[in-house]
């Protein structure tokens, strides 16, 4: 099998520090050569906001104490925590020609088509990164690429305590609806929600596609 087509998917836990979740994703970018497989992170956050490189301080209402952190990724504030899918991928974007653009598009489509497997309609929304559900957004995208290689990934909300997001304007938009997947099924009680299953089932989709 090519390098290209060779990934590794770990499953971090819960709970994880973001802190020391983003400086192993730079040590771990910064080390990789051209033979380095792909990795894929899955795991869920502490409670946390975090602010992109373009966070602006007006974007954080009222964080109480809630923890904020700077991070180099791209975008805007966003919250992280339990019951929250976070997919980070450390993916070697020249090597298999993708540009950011086409990464994000492909990262979003992957969403799109796990929640269809759900029965969930969802859409992207033209220069608003991100997937959404009847005008709720249910996953959050913010990269960090480094000669050509990414780090960072998504987040997808799949059966969290959504009352954070009020706390702030998500991804930089005042009153922007916030869901999630256990809130968008038929019968969501009768669901298993995996978060190692549906990152798997991410990572199957991103897997799959060349571009």
């Amino acid at each position: 099998m090519s390098v290209e087509r060779q990934s590794v998917f770990r499953v971090l836990g819960v709970d994880c520090d973001y802190v020391d979740t983003a400086q192993r994703m730079v040590e771990f970018t910064r080390a990789r050569d051209a033979d380095t497989p792909d990795e894929y992170w899955c795991l869920t956050h502490a409670p946390v906001f975090t602010q992109g490189l373009n966070g602006q301080p007006e974007h954080l209402l009222n964080p109480g104490a809630i923890p904020v952190i700077t991070s180099d990724r791209g975008g805007q504030v966003t919250y992280h925590g339990p019951g929250q899918l976070v997919l980070y991928t450390l993916v070697d974007l020249a090597r298999r020609k993708l540009g950011v653009r086409d990464w994000v598009t492909m990262l979003e489509q992957s969403v799109i088509d796990v929640l269809a497997a759900y029965g969930v309609t969802a859409e992207r929304h033209p220069g608003a990164p991100g997937v959404y559900v009847d005008g709720g957004k249910i996953a959050a995208l913010g990269l960090k690429v480094r000669q050509g290689r990414c780090y960072h990934g998504l987040s997808f909300n799949i059966d969290m305590d959504l009352t954070p997001f009020e706390r702030i304007n998500p991804c930089g938009m005042a009153r922007l609806p916030v869901t999630q997947l256990r809130d968008e099924l038929m019968a969501p009680s009768d669901t298993s929600l995996s978060i190692e299953g549906i990152g798997r089932a991410l990572v199957q989709q991103l897997t799959a596609r060349r571009g």
